[in-house]
């Protein structure tokens, strides 16, 4: 069954990485706020930075985040319009 309305395969990529619940966490929390960096993230989470990055990687690997050099960090925010969709439905629950 093939539906030409959606593309499958970038659903699943995103679902996949939205399945657990550090990573639904960050990718809802950098909707409702412009940008994040990792620090605020550990802070915020009370998870250590190497967890964090973890997720992050897996976050853009999949296009649910992407990041932005500003001076020496690196702020993350949510750019796909898939993904906020997915987001913004999740918050009418």
């Amino acid at each position: 069954m093939k539906n030409e309305n959606i593309d499958i395969d970038e659903y699943t990529t995103i679902f996949k990485a939205l399945a657990h619940p550090t990573r639904l966490t960050i990718a809802y929390n950098l909707m409702l706020q412009p940008e994040c960096n990792v620090s605020k993230m550990c802070e915020c989470l009370q998870i250590p930075q190497p967890t964090v990055s973890q997720h992050l990687t897996i976050l853009k690997n999949a296009n649910v985040i992407a990041g932005h050099r500003h001076a020496n960090q690196i702020c993350y925010k949510v750019e796909n319009p898939k993904v906020i969709k997915i987001l913004k439905q999740l918050a009418k629950d």
